[in-house]
């Protein structure tokens, strides 16, 4: 049992499907990074061998990395749920994400007032590819039950809103939706040519996409409308995941392995993204990516389909080229338009930039956060 409520430093516990770098770890980082030494964390992943976010973290920030805890993964026996209830005895904030910690969640609902826990935030950023076509019954019912005590429910997304809204019944009052933020500042800056592992030779052009390679990411399919692009345009696609296989094979099959690169995962995307001349996605699902955001900073215009928030995040100079969903047709219609003009691309990049200044820069975010947590808890972070 943690011991940390005593009117000290203030410690938020957070437990995760995963810690990999990925969007809503990367966000928790980003927040620790931000609330500075006036609060120390405790961080839980249901995979306990995926840690990578971490390394992210600020020096000099308390932090204690996947300490004994009874396992997020298993059935939802009411013995199993008691075991982690008493688990997240002692904090001041419990912060769980996605449907990968709602059993903490459920756990903290039932047993919430014997144990005399802590305010508890849920945080919602997305589905796997088990709910990409429709919700699952159980999962809805379960999350309707689970969420019964939380203190708030937080969505990036609009879409994400309206399902907890509509689906998942939460009240009003417990949705709150904070769109996901960036350092706009950095995104600006000019990239050195040697950022990647990939040098990027005079008169070539790149396609970029940051993504996890995973099955809903369709990278496949982003090699595939690329592949009509001339021979001075490369495809690299930066990130990590087991879709990589695919994607290669995809390459290999369309001829086109000597244009298609696959640099790994990245600590900074600030340091790279500048170097893309269009960012492009091909995602089955998405909500509000990051990564988008990131591209807009940038300058870059952007080529994706509307799937999740994307339509409505990217400038009005850029809609034309967000593609309806499964359009795969005109998702390569325009990426070659795009490649073929220059002018038009820098035209839609400074749209781009103004409205991600405009909207998404992280401070917003973190301010609106940072009011959240400390309503949450009654007291300041």
């Amino acid at each position: 049992m943690n011991t940390a409520r005593s009117g000290g430093v203030p410690h938020i516990l957070h437990l995760h499907s995963t810690f990999a770098p990925g969007g809503k770890e990367l966000r928790t980082v980003q927040l620790i990074n931000a609330f500075g030494r006036k609060a120390r964390h405790t961080i839980v992943s249901a995979e306990p061998e995926r840690l990578g976010a971490a390394d992210r973290i600020a020096k000099g920030i308390a932090v204690s990395l996947q300490p004994e805890f009874p396992s997020l993964k298993g059935r939802p026996t009411p013995g199993r749920l008691q075991k982690i209830a008493q688990a997240m005895q002692g904090y001041d904030l419990i912060c769980t994400y996605n449907w990968g910690a709602m059993d903490a969640v459920m756990a903290h609902t039932l047993f919430k007032d014997l144990h005399g826990l802590a305010p508890l935030i849920h945080h919602e950023d997305g589905f796997d590819e088990s709910e990409l076509r429709k919700l699952k019954k159980r999962r809805t019912w379960y999350r309707r039950i689970a969420l019964g005590k939380a203190a708030g429910l937080v969505v990036p997304s609009e879409k994400l809103e309206e399902i907890a809204l509509v689906d998942w019944q939460q009240p009003i009052g417990r949705v709150k939706h904070i769109p996901n933020g960036i350092d706009t500042k950095a995104f600006a800056m000019r990239p050195k040519k040697d950022a990647l592992r990939l040098i990027k030779h005079p008169g070539e052009s790149w396609v970029g996409a940051l993504a996890g390679l995973r099955t809903i990411k369709n990278l496949p399919r982003l090699v595939r409308v690329f592949s009509e692009l001339p021979e001075n345009w490369q495809l690299v696609i930066v990130g990590e995941g087991e879709g990589r296989d695919a994607i290669v094979a995809e390459a290999d099959r369309l001829g086109l392995n000597h244009r298609v690169h696959l640099p790994g995962a990245i600590d900074d995307p600030a340091r790279v993204i500048g170097l893309f001349d269009i960012f492009a996605l091909s995602s089955d699902s998405e909500q509000f990516p990051l990564s988008v955001a990131e591209a807009m900073a940038a300058g870059l215009p952007v080529v994706a389909p509307a799937v999740g928030d994307i339509a409505g995040m990217v400038s009005e100079e850029n809609s034309a080229f967000i593609a309806p969903q499964g359009d795969e047709e005109k998702l390569g219609a325009s990426l070659v338009q795009l490649a073929r003009d220059k002018d038009l691309r820098k035209t839609v990049g400074e749209a781009n930039r103004a409205k991600a200044v405009a909207h998404f820069d992280e401070a917003k975010m973190i301010a609106t956060y940072r009011r959240l947590y400390s309503s949450a808890m009654k007291r300041e972070i």
